[in-house]
């Protein structure tokens, strides 16, 4: 049995993760994190189940006892701290949050010298099949392809552009020998001249309720090749965080990533 504290238990992602651990025989909830204003309440009532017997915390080290492992969807900023808390108590960690900086993902890799953190830009299963896909079509392809990249979500995300459409476009670079740091065009506007061959765009929209949807065109001479992932619902994004839950528990201290979970990274 491994024993699970979610935070965020009053967010979108979080009421679907307390109820997918609440209907898995393998898993227990043992505690959940939430913003003072729902501290005392009853983490299945807020997830819309029976009681289950497991009151909200405003502070996640509170709620840390006989923990095996948190799953956190909240923001780079919180979820820095909770590495550095769970560090400290010894308890492994899965992050779903996005928008890291750099400093935050400095935080994140500091703690998982001493504790195991599965860290994705996307829990998504399908989306890191498309992250393998992508890997592969780009080393088959080479350099007589163009890369380009377009995603869209809803209207309320934060953070431009997706992790996930930044992270296909790292592995995109890698796979053709780029520093992405060099290759990676975010915004195009004026008159630029023609698009260098090195270059791998980034495009965002934004609007609606789009959950997330992202494709990846590799646009050579008489033909187009489109890798698409589309999410009609968040609850992919929670099954794939349960499942790195259950994959990290008692695993060495380290930074994994949804690759290592599935079984991806040897064919890396």
């Amino acid at each position: 049995m491994v024993n699970v504290v979610v935070t965020g238990v009053a967010g979108r992602m979080g009421t679907q993760i307390v109820r997918l651990v609440a209907g898995d025989e393998g898993l227990k909830l043992a505690g959940a994190v939430e913003r003072p204003g729902n501290a005392g309440q009853d983490a299945g009532t807020l997830a819309g189940l029976a009681p289950l017997g497991v009151a909200v915390a405003d502070d996640l080290a509170k709620a840390l006892a006989g923990a095996d492992v948190v799953i956190d969807f909240t923001s780079h900023e919180a979820s820095a701290r909770n590495a550095e808390v769970c560090a400290e108590k010894g308890v492994a960690l899965v992050i779903g949050s996005t928008g890291f900086t750099p400093e935050a993902k400095a935080r994140v890799a500091a703690a998982a010298r001493k504790i195991p953190i599965v860290l994705s830009p996307n829990m998504s299963v399908g989306v890191n099949v498309l992250f393998e896909l992508v890997r592969q079509a780009a080393r088959a392809l080479g350099d007589a392809y163009d890369v380009e990249i377009m995603e869209i979500h809803h209207k309320r995300k934060r953070d431009a552009p997706s992790g996930t459409a930044v992270a296909l476009g790292e592995v995109a670079a890698q796979a053709l020998e780029r520093d992405p740091a060099d290759a990676l065009a975010y915004t195009r506007h004026g008159i630029l001249g023609e698009r260098p061959p090195w270059q791998i765009g980034i495009q965002t929209l934004r609007g609606g309720d789009v959950v997330g949807e992202h494709t990846v065109f590799f646009c050579g001479e008489g033909e187009r090749l489109e890798l698409t992932h589309r999410a009609t619902s968040r609850e992919q994004f929670a099954r794939g965080a349960v499942r790195a839950a259950r994959w990290l528990a008692g695993r060495p201290a380290g930074l994994y990533d949804m690759a290592d979970v599935l079984g991806l990274r040897s064919s890396k």
